[in-house]
């Protein structure tokens, strides 16, 4: 299945949308990462549902955004292109970042989010990635997101659980996306924007506090007992703020609960998708 390119307010996105019948599903990826952290959903639901998996700006293979990087303007494009795509309605699917942007998207508009599926997603509370917090450093921050070897090995050993090492096509792709030229200023200036030397800014897991509060479509938390970037208890916690919301917690499991358990992952994706339907949603 081919990737195809659309211009959106300035920006050129990369997505891969498998078409088909069945309910629609829209996969957002973690900040730095990119479409084909979906790949095992798409390869497995293509028959049964229609999955689109994008690039954000200044990730993957869509170009570098001038503009900078926010939950806000991330979910404004993930409206344009479901648009683009005429799509009106979907199933929201995102991974950490993803997360953050899929219940921005709700926000924005509820009557074109079905439910939202939120694998370890971002900004759920204070707690963070040690080395992430380390970002906010003036030198520090620049020298550990300078494209390198090391680099590549401080995701893959912050995201996957030691029993679930991505395998070698993947790692091109982390790799790929690390080196990425033009990726390294969006990407700081983004994290830096939202953590500070005590973990993620209180005014922003305050909003999407807020936004859990308020959400009034089923949401279902995934998320990795051994998740060493964001802790499975915060997503416990804003499931408990959300009026319908439960938890699912997968055991040796870390950050990417798609990618180290896609066939537990995508049952829960049909059974989710099913239980839509039943309610009439």
């Amino acid at each position: 299945m081919t990737a195809t390119l659309v211009t959106a307010d300035g920006v050129t996105l990369r997505y891969r949308d498998s078409g088909g019948p069945g309910p629609v599903f829209l996969l957002s990826s973690g900040v730095g990462q990119s479409l084909e952290f979906w790949d095992r959903q798409v390869e497995a639901l293509a028959g049964e549902a229609r999955l689109i998996a994008w690039d954000y700006p200044s990730h993957g293979l869509s170009s570098v955004d001038p503009a900078p990087l926010t939950v806000e303007r991330l979910a404004r494009l993930a409206l344009e292109l479901l648009d683009r795509l005429g799509v009106s309605s979907a199933i929201l699917v995102g991974n950490s970042l993803g997360g953050a942007v899929s219940l921005k998207v709700q926000s924005m508009a509820p009557a074109r989010v079905r439910g939202l599926v939120l694998a370890a997603p971002a900004f759920t509370g204070p707690k963070v990635f040690a080395a992430f917090k380390l970002f906010a450093l003036p030198v520090v921050g620049r020298l550990l997101t300078k494209p390198s070897d090391k680099g590549v090995e401080m995701q893959v050993a912050g995201v996957f659980h030691p029993g679930h090492r991505p395998d070698d096509a993947l790692l091109a792709v982390i790799r790929r996306n690390v080196f990425k030229p033009g990726a390294q200023e969006p990407f700081l200036t983004f994290m830096r924007s939202t953590l500070s030397l005590a973990g993620v800014r209180r005014p922003v897991f305050a909003e999407m506090h807020r936004l859990y509060r308020a959400c009034a479509c089923p949401i279902l938390f995934v998320h990795g007992r051994q998740d060493k970037i964001i802790p499975f208890e915060q997503s416990q916690a804003c499931a408990d703020l959300a009026p319908d919301a439960r938890v699912m917690i997968f055991e040796d499991c870390g950050h990417a609960p798609q990618l180290e358990r896609p066939e537990k992952f995508n049952a829960l994706l049909r059974d989710f998708a099913a239980g839509l339907a039943d309610a009439g949603q």
